[in-house]
């Protein structure tokens, strides 16, 4: 899949961009704060319905909108997929001020200019996006673990965007009962119908977790011994803060090797030993006011070689570990979806040795459409930057690097006039 042609209005630090992107590799060259990470950041959002910078969409409009009559941010693509069908996909964010003198602030997604749920843009843009800061995968907590695999399956997998939805609602709603009974305002038995919402949700989400990761697994795993020349072994280990058995009776657990690990459970085997559980924590549940089980409180840890990554570790391990994992997604959505998803870096070139920096040049390019951003055209090869298209961002403006500017730009700073 591909995007055609790209919209941007009064989105972070554009004002007005009309942009055809072409199907290959385009690398945006241009100094920090022109607007290439704003680029990405754009095309993520129409994928995904959340930006990979900020968990506020508030922060994604431009300030210069607040002197519109009604102050918004369009951000729009035409995509068209493997089989050439076309889809135009719009998010449109605004402001407007009540009577009372308060803003609402709206988020409107449309597919053919039809208003669509958020997890309608399932499978219509696929994108795997490398940051600098993917090193938090490892180093960072649980919950930057959990959204990752919350992003990466919603991409692909309506029913688990569905039961993370369900289960976020009903959680809250939950916990809320929890106190209220707590203090005495409300009944144990209110909690069955809550149980039974998040024990349907949470089944789809720890099967979805668990095959998402295991199938994960064995691409990262060829990727690594490759990257660390057959030295070490990646391993993907799950987690759950609820360990649904095979049997239902509590004996073969994820911690078995060779057993739950490896046997796929089905959301419906999942479930039932799940609502069980709530009812066998209801009494401390109670007395501590939240929900203590479940895909809210999972972890994924990495582990090499017997270790885990995230505790032993050296910074370049830790590199090289981020490396397998994204580049086996890009393997894993292309094969769920069918097509190569679109490709995003942000300056992630320069943060790589000279053989990591080789081997990820190489692997991208089979991807269609590749976004490449960096402040030094000199960090690329020579032949990679030869095939690709090359951009210069500059204050929001994008137009074509110029030949010129190409060679200076490609020159190690020490060779440079």
């Amino acid at each position: 899949m591909r995007i055609d042609h790209l919209t941007l209005k009064f989105f972070r630090n554009y004002t007005r961009l009309e942009l055809s992107i072409p199907e290959q590799v385009v690398v945006l060259h241009g100094s920090n704060a022109q607007g290439k990470t704003s680029l990405l950041e754009a095309i993520y959002y129409l994928a995904t319905a959340s930006s990979p910078y900020t968990n506020s969409d508030r922060q994604l409009m431009n300030w210069r909108t607040v002197d519109e009559l009604q102050p918004f941010t369009q951000v729009a693509a035409d995509v068209v997929s493997a089989n050439n069908r076309f889809n135009r996909i719009e998010i449109i964010l605004t402001k407007e001020k009540l009577l009372d003198g308060t803003e609402r602030f709206k988020k409107d997604v449309r597919i053919n200019g039809v208003t669509k749920r958020n997890l309608d843009l399932q499978g219509l843009v696929g994108v795997v996006m490398f940051l600098p800061q993917d090193l938090s995968l490892i180093e960072g907590s649980p919950a930057i673990r959990r959204r990752y695999l919350d992003l990466t399956l919603c991409q692909t997998n309506k029913l688990y965007s569905e039961a993370i939805n369900t289960f976020d609602k009903a959680l809250i709603q939950r916990n809320a009962l929890l106190k209220r009974i707590g203090d005495g305002y409300a009944s144990v038995n209110e909690l069955t119908y809550w149980d039974e919402q998040l024990a349907s949700a949470a089944g789809v989400i720890i099967a979805g977790r668990q095959q998402f990761i295991r199938e994960l697994e064995l691409l990262a795993q060829r990727i690594h011994r490759d990257l660390s020349g057959g030295l070490e072994d990646l391993e993907l280990v799950y987690q759950p803060s609820f360990e649904p058995t095979a049997e239902g009776d509590g004996q073969q657990s994820f911690k078995v090797l060779g057993l739950d690990l490896h046997r796929q459970l089905t959301a419906e085997k999942v479930a039932p030993q799940y609502q069980a559980a709530l009812a066998d924590n209801r009494q401390e549940e109670v007395q501590r006011g939240v929900t203590l089980i479940g895909p809210q409180r999972d972890e994924m840890r990495l582990m090499v070689n017997g270790h885990d990554l995230g505790n032993f570790g050296s910074r370049g391990q830790a590199r090289t570990g981020v490396m397998a994992i994204k580049l086996a997604e890009l393997e894993w959505m292309h094969q769920t979806l069918g097509e190569w998803p679109i490709l995003l870096l942000d300056e992630v070139v320069a943060e790589l040795d000279i053989h990591r920096r080789g081997y990820l040049l190489e692997r991208i390019e089979q991807a269609n459409q590749v976004l490449l951003t960096t402040t030094e055209l000199s960090t690329l090869t020579p032949d990679f930057v030869k095939r690709a298209t090359l951009w210069k961002v500059e204050m929001g403006n994008i137009k074509p690097l110029a030949q010129s500017d190409v060679w200076t730009a490609t020159q190690p700073d020490e060779e440079r006039p």
